[in-house]
């Protein structure tokens, strides 16, 4: 089982030889940077959310899923995700807060958050706190 969460180094405005090269940058709070599953690969494996968490490295709030097979991991947490909720992630599951599929599933209108550019490359748009896309139909524009 990897680890969650590890410290944040500081370097407190030094360079690699230890000198300081950046004036004013030391001493800062301890913080511990969580590790979050942006590709949600863990294919029809359903999980329950055990927790929702502040991360003061981001502006979204975190939920801890604990999926059947014992392994834990962070997401992101959408607008209105309930604690105990179920969640999964696959190709045919329910349209749900929370649940992950591709694009191609999901019907025209549907409100999403981290969404990936390229398939497998994990969510790179609308990952901040209430920031969500509306899933559009593609047009085609044709010019004379």
């Amino acid at each position: 089982m990897s680890k969650l969460k590890f410290i944040k180094k500081k370097n407190s405005g030094r360079d690699s030889s230890g000198q300081v090269s950046m004036r004013h940058q030391g001493g800062e709070q301890k913080r511990y940077i969580r590790v979050i599953d942006f590709k949600r690969d863990k294919k029809d494996v359903e999980g329950k959310v055990v927790a929702i968490e502040y991360d003061p490295n981001r502006t979204c709030d975190i939920a801890l899923v604990q999926y059947k097979d014992g392994e834990r991991r962070y997401i992101l947490a959408p607008e209105g995700l309930k604690l105990n909720a179920a969640v999964i992630s696959g190709d045919d599951v329910d349209l749900r807060v929370g649940n992950a599929m591709p694009l191609s599933a999901m019907p025209i209108g549907t409100v999403v958050h981290n969404v990936e550019i390229n398939p497998g490359q994990g969510g790179q748009i609308a990952r901040v706190r209430e920031q969500a896309q509306q899933l559009q139909p593609k047009r085609a524009i044709m010019f004379i």
